[in-house]
């Protein structure tokens, strides 16, 4: 891996076809000729590189391991201590003879088996410790007093000499409004973004991109306003904009692969984010200056305007910018050299630099880059050198879609790397030759990656060649060339569009390589299918992708049942001359099989032998399928089982064993009613590798979870605060619809039963304000009013009422909305504009609505006519009175008599007095009927305090049945709609 982490650069070079003065590459590869073999392995001997690098601000080292370490930092006055997980013997020369600013030296110990490194700071200096991209780093920043002073004696940098013999800037009118104010202008045309910045006159600019930021810098110091700038787009996303003595910038987050334009049109500069029809810059040319003197470079740059530095907040270093005016002109790629790296660009020359003395100067139409002693290029002679492809290349295979090992990854007596070098010169020079370049060098470079197991390189040669000449799409080689390496990569849905293409319809090398991307993405009758379309070209693969092919269709046949057929191809695979990895893996299918046979201690014996394997992508799945049969078959407990799941979750990641293991620890908490344990295990795994096919059944567990706890009863168990905690915290898994609504109405039941009306509230208003529209918002904003009144809180009732109108409801839910809105305005004192909203109603319930609002109005003699109607002939019945009838009977009495009714007063009487001995609160019935007051309370106040009390208890009460009966109708209802349509 350190070997394939070391090439991309190499790769990365070949790829890129504008590298005209390949001065970077030359200077790194043409001492390796020189220099002995002992000095080409002398890196590796040592697990630990150090690495020193100097900003204008601040100092970096940075501790690169072979493998993983970890680095932790303990510091005591100005001596910060690094403690490594492991142990080496670094080369400390740099550190201690020639330490870099704000460090004044360092010492290496061994202490327990491990490294520790001591780091003297210079007094008042500080450091910053982290480990990013794969490497431990330390910054060094200078202490307060030294940062404050100006920037280039601090630094002890060469004063910009450049600067005085430079050409001066010519006389432009003043591109600065009279504000001094820039203000972005934005909008969304298609699929692009356009960001435009309108100046007084025409201004210089710089438009180039830097890892994930795209910068637009300006040569003029104006304020650049982008408060306007749009918020969650997809082509970028924060917004940052700064200001120096003699520029303006703005630096966008925006994805690597979003395409950048600019438009140049008149005082405007307008840049485009995304695909559009816009036309790419005039290419700027980078060239070895042949005049003479120190080695530099020039680059023809129409318009160049200014040279400015700019630093950059977010990597601690200072870019050098060379703006330029329109049209647009920039650098189409990245140029890498030994001592600084030119960025790619739209408009202008931008350079991030590896050593404090380069300079960027403007002359003329020329941006001259240098340093005083001359930049490290190669000789033109070397590049001469590089015109001759080298002899035996690697040449095409006998079939579009087969693998070469025998011949490709050779590399003759110069070993590897001499090889790699020769075959990445020739594609490079080959590239340099544009449209018109042939391909034979740069194929040749993608059969010896292929054939060396370098996937990933060989996916870049061949992604740009095919950029470079798209005719090669129509190409079997090259499709499957492509393919191949794409399904080393495991990138199998780019694999399957290459050998999908129609070239290799036909062909059965590619049928093969089919057949294997079908098994690994469980679609098994393809998988079949297309080893038997294959068979011919079996026996012309190297051994070890034989073996894998005969695994592959062994998968697929133990799947569709073909116990026969998958013993044949495993012993297939194991008849191969592999190693012990392929023979294992065939071992792993062979325990599988023999489970499905029924032997399954024999299969758990086979499973032991592998997960005892040092690999653990092969020891892993073995483990887990021998915890499962030792669980099944009770030689394990619950405990020890999830323990084991559990562990091995986090032992092995990346792969379908992984989402396996999560689906057996979610299904065993299940059992366990471990419920929410289940539901965090289940949803550990989140979107990752969506493409296999065991991630499809995970979700499908996750799903089928939730709904077996909160549609199913599983969660009734649970106390009701419990239950909403849980549902809450999982609430993206309720489904859409019927279901989603069935969840929802059984869970706020419950809730409403305990009086936990306020919970209830917040689990409808999540309902109405995120998953519902239409008839079923309406429904349950309905649902969510109601329980505000249970709740007494009628301002929140008709917001809900008012917030979810439509002009398609039922006409039973649009009765229920108006008594839900009567009563809310008569509990907020509005008892004309809630009898007016009732004025239509003739419902018993309008009825029972309208006497309470004439009680509030105090009209007495009406309120007891509408009491004593709404109890109707009650009195015949010799049931007790329930809570809401005595609440009505109450009522009446109280009215009759501060109406001063006697006859009416003594009807009640005569009917209810029968009923006053089973009455929940006799006393006050008895008061109410006769009229008479006892005790401390007066009738009037009696009327207030009670009756009112009893009616609203009565009216919850009738509200919390109605919700009970609430989740069984809307059963009814979801089985009513699912059913067929008669007649």
């Amino acid at each position: 891996m350190n070997l394939r982490r070391a090439l991309h650069t190499g790769v990365a070079a070949a790829c890129i076809a504008a590298t005209a003065a390949p001065a970077g590459l030359s200077a790194q590869t043409a001492p390796a000729k020189a220099a002995p073999a002992k000095a080409a392995s002398a890196p590796s001997a040592n697990p630990l590189q150090v690495r020193v690098a100097q900003a204008r601000g601040f100092s970096r080292i940075e501790f690169q391991w072979r493998g993983q370490a970890r680095m932790t930092s303990r510091q005591a006055g100005q001596v910060l201590t690094l403690r490594f997980s492991r142990d080496a013997e670094p080369d400390m020369t740099r550190l201690r003879v020639s330490p870099p600013k704000w460090l004044k030296g360092a010492e290496a110990r061994h202490v327990g088996g491990v490294l520790e490194l001591d780091l003297i700071l210079e007094e008042g200096a500080q450091a910053r410790t982290g480990q990013a991209d794969g490497v431990a780093f330390v910054n060094i920043f200078p202490p307060a007093e030294v940062a404050e002073a100006p920037a280039a004696p601090a630094l002890g940098l060469p004063a910009p000499a450049p600067t005085a013999a430079a050409e001066p800037e010519p006389v432009r009118p003043n591109p600065v409004p009279a504000d001094g104010v820039v203000r972005l202008d934005a909008k969304l045309q298609g699929s692009q973004v356009l960001l435009s910045f309108p100046w007084a006159a025409p201004a210089g600019a710089a438009v180039f991109r830097r890892g994930d930021a795209v910068w637009v810098v300006f040569d003029a110091p104006a304020r650049l306003d982008v408060a306007r700038a749009p918020r969650g787009l997809r082509q970028f996303g924060r917004m940052e904009a700064f200001r120096g003595p003699d520029y303006s910038a703005v630096r966008i987050s925006s994805p690597v692969n979003t395409p950048v334009f600019v438009i140049s049109e008149g005082a405007t500069w307008t840049i485009a984010l995304g695909p559009g029809a816009q036309a790419q810059p005039t290419p700027i040319r980078v060239r070895r200056d042949e005049t003479g003197g120190p080695a530099s470079l020039t680059a023809a740059v129409s318009g160049v305007t200014r040279i400015v530095r700019i630093p950059d907040p977010m990597v601690g270093d200072t870019l050098t910018v060379a703006t330029a005016l329109g049209p647009p002109k920039g650098l189409l790629s990245r140029r890498e050299f030994v001592q600084m790296s030119l960025l790619p660009s739209v408009q202008g020359l931008a350079m991030e630099s590896f050593a404090e003395d380069i300079t960027l100067t403007r002359q003329g139409d020329l941006v001259a880059i240098g340093r005083p002693a001359g930049l490290a290029l190669s000789s033109p002679s070397a590049i001469a050198n590089r015109r001759e492809v080298p002899s035996g290349a690697p040449q095409p295979a006998g079939r579009p879609a087969l693998i070469d090992y025998d011949n490709w990854p050779k590399t003759g007596s110069g070993g590897f790397l001499a090889r790699y070098n020769a075959l990445v010169t020739a594609a490079a020079d080959e590239g340099i030759e544009g449209a018109e370049s042939k391909v034979a060098a740069r194929m040749a470079l993608a059969r010896f990656l292929v054939g060396s197991d370098l996937a990933f390189e060989a996916i870049g040669v061949l992604n740009d060649v095919a950029r470079q000449h798209p005719q090669l799409l129509n190409d079997a080689e090259f499709r499957g060339l492509r393919g191949i390496s794409r399904v080393m990569a495991r990138r199998y849905k780019e694999a399957a569009a290459d050998f999908s293409s129609p070239v290799l319809a036909d062909d059965s090398s590619a049928a093969l390589w089919r057949a294997y991307l079908a098994a690994e993405t469980a679609q098994w009758p393809e998988a079949r299918r297309e080893f038997a379309a294959g068979a011919a070209a079996y026996n012309q693969f190297p051994a070890v992708w034989r073996s894998r092919f005969a695994r592959a269709d062994a998968k697929a046949a133990l799947a569709l049942g073909d116990l026969d057929g998958a013993n044949t191809r495993i012993r297939m695979a194991l008849e191969e001359e592999t190693d012990a990895v392929e023979q294992l893996q065939a071992r792993l299918l062979q325990a599988q099989l023999s489970e499905k046979e029924g032997q399954t201690g024999r299969a758990l014996r086979i499973y032991q032998a592998v997960a005892t394997a040092p690999l653990d992508h092969i020891a892993a799945p073995a483990l887990l399928a021998a915890t499962r049969i030792r669980f099944e078959e009770g030689a394990i407990t619950p405990i020890q089982a999830a323990a084991a799941y559990d562990s091995l979750r986090f032992r092995w990641r990346g792969d379908a064993t992984e989402l396996a293991t999560i689906r057996a620890l979610g299904r065993l908490y299940l059992t366990q009613g471990r419920y929410r344990e289940a539901l965090e295990a289940l949803r550990s795994a989140g979107q990752r590798l969506p493409d296999l096919p065991e991630a499809i059944g995970l979700q499908a567990d996750l799903s089928a979870s939730f709904r077996a706890l909160f549609l199913e009863g599983l969660a009734d168990g649970l106390e009701p605060v419990q239950a909403l905690a849980l549902f809450f915290d999982f609430k993206d898994l309720t489904p859409l619809g019927v279901d989603g609504d069935m969840m929802v109405r059984r869970l706020v039941r419950r809730l409403v039963d305990v009086d936990l009306l306020n919970q209830a509230a917040d689990l409808l208003a999540y309902q109405v304000d995120n998953r519902l529209d239409g008839v079923p918002r309406a429904q349950v904003a309905t649902d969510l009013a109601l329980i505000y009144l249970m709740d007494r809180r009628p301002e929140q009732a008709l917001i809900a009422i008012n917030g979810s109108r439509s002009t398609v409801l039922p006409t039973a839910l649009n009765r229920d909305r108006r008594l839900i809105e009567a009563r809310a305005l008569s509990d907020l004192g509005r008892l004309d504009h809630a009898l007016e909203v009732l004025a239509r109603d003739d419902s018993a319930e309008a009825r029972d609505l309208r006497a309470e609002i004439v009680w509030k109005q105090k009209d007495w003699p009406e309120a007891g006519k509408l009491f004593e109607a709404s109890l109707g002939e009650r009195w015949k019945s010799q049931e007790p009175l329930s809570i809401e009838d005595e609440g009505k009977l109450l009522r009446a009495g109280v009215a009759f008599s501060l109406a001063g009714d006697d006859e009416a007063l003594a009807r009640l009487e005569t009917r209810y007095t029968p009923f006053l001995e089973k009455a929940r609160n006799p006393e006050a019935l008895r008061v109410a009927l006769t009229g008479v007051a006892t005790g401390r309370i007066g009738v009037g106040e009696f009327g207030r305090m009670t009756a009112d009390n009893e009616a609203f208890a009565g009216w919850v009460g009738r509200m919390k049945e109605k919700f009970r009966q609430a989740a069984p109708a809307a059963a009814k209802t979801a089985d009513a709609g699912a059913a067929p349509k008669q007649g």
